[in-house]
């Protein structure tokens, strides 16, 4: 066991925007991390989190382009992980086998096989891994599971998640190009197949099954539907599901869809999501309200929960927010605030590195949530049909389970034995 005065040495992996708002946050707010490294295949980025962490902790980072050099250094503790998705869940399992404790952002993975292995490696060399969804770490989160369970609602019944997300402009697929300087396209594909350098996948991967579930659905409702999961009681796997949408704001042949209209059905209860990148009055809950004792407009919060239960419905904010709970005649019967749950997501993460107990947001149900990321893709890209899950596959077409697995190029293969 680690002393809780011993330093934790950490790297990251990714110094995108969120990767490096990450990293300056572990190192700030947890006392006794030292950062190490900062990795990224592009020489452009990095420096930034290099110059405020010099800063902070009086020691300067390397800067590095490949990963596996982290790996390699028996002084790293751990490794955060903000690359885009189709690298989350390789880069984990290969920590895992190096020795490191894992922080890997959502969604944390490209199927279901692939969180399956990011679990199997956990297990297997005994490493924490947080999933980047730090409602999980939110006191009011807490409290709102702890209502719930209490039976003040009744049976529940229906879970309504949304994210609704402002519409975004046109897209015109540029054409192919030279690689530009100081770009390792090679390591940035990774896993993927490879292709030549196109602008339109570098700086838009989230509009490509290749790299991403989508940036409304796996990058920001995720965090909802996972909030949602833990709300009433971490559910794992829907029975059923179906997706329906398309691109409705833009028809520019984008392959990712910019409205999704989505149904999991649980048995005794559904859950739905309304994932979108249209409506410019639909917002996200507001910073005063994060770290402030306001609620959001319920009716017009674009990442909001509502959960419908027999005797009363909770209204339930993502990254803040709190919640209120309303009875007849949208009495309020009972409410807290809620405040934005980064620093304490982080430092949980590292207090578990030293304890070695579970982390608030472990990879299982950071996998639990992924899948219906997963699923709702699956069902809207064959088809738009309903789909039935026995939790390992999908038991009605054969089509869907095709489409949900990862083809590994050479060099970057998923072990078969993590």
């Amino acid at each position: 066991m680690t002393s809780a005065n011993e330093k934790v040495v950490v790297a990251l992996i990714g110094a995108g925007g969120r990767g490096t708002q990450l990293i300056l946050g572990i190192q700030k707010n947890c006392p006794g991390v030292e950062v190490k490294y900062i990795c990224d295949v592009d020489e452009t980025r990095g420096g930034r989190a290099i110059s405020e962490l010099e800063k902070q902790q009086k020691v300067k980072p390397q800067m590095i382009e490949d990963m596996r050099r982290i790996f390699d250094d028996k002084d790293i503790d751990a490794v955060i992980i903000a690359t885009p998705e189709h690298w989350h869940a390789l880069a984990t399992v290969w920590a895992c086998q190096a020795g490191k404790d894992v922080y890997v952002e959502k969604n944390i993975s490209l199927t279901t096989t692939e969180g399956e292995k990011m679990i199997e490696a956990a297990k297997k060399y005994n490493r924490i891994i947080q999933c980047g969804t730090q409602n999980r770490s939110a006191p009011y989160s807490i409290s709102a599971r702890d209502y719930i369970q209490s039976g003040k609602l009744g049976k529940i019944v229906m879970v309504k998640t949304f994210c609704m997300l402002p519409g975004s402009n046109p897209w015109f697929l540029k054409p192919d190009t030279e690689v530009p300087e100081g770009l390792n396209w090679n390591l940035w594909l990774g896993p993927a197949p490879e292709i030549p350098y196109n602008v339109s996948r570098h700086k838009a991967w989230y509009d490509w099954w290749a790299y991403s579930g989508g940036q409304a659905l796996a990058g920001d409702a995720s965090h909802v539907m996972d909030l949602a999961r833990m709300a009433i009681g971490d559910p794992t796997f829907p029975n059923s599901v179906h997706c329906a949408g398309g691109r409705v704001l833009f028809n520019d042949n984008r392959e990712i869809p910019d409205n999704q209209t989505i149904t999991f059905d649980y048995g005794n209860f559904l859950m739905t999501c309304e994932s979108s990148n249209y409506g410019n009055y639909l917002s996200k809950t507001a910073t005063e309200i994060r770290y402030g004792n306001l609620f959001p407009d319920w009716q017009l919060n674009s990442t909001r929960i509502e959960i419908y239960g027999t005797e009363a419905m909770m209204y339930l904010g993502r990254h803040g927010g709190g919640w209120q709970v309303t009875g007849p005649d949208s009495q309020i019967i009972t409410e807290e605030y809620g405040y934005f749950p980064d620093e304490a997501h982080q430092q949980n993460f590292i207090d578990s590195i030293r304890s070695r107990k579970n982390p608030n947001g472990d990879i299982e149900q950071g996998h639990y949530s992924a899948n219906l990321v997963h699923l709702a893709n699956l069902s809207y890209r064959v088809g738009k049909k309903q789909l039935y899950f026995d939790g390992k596959k999908i038991t009605n077409l054969e089509e869907a389970n095709s489409l949900n697995k990862q083809n590994y190029r050479r060099g970057f293969e998923m072990p078969k034995n993590v």
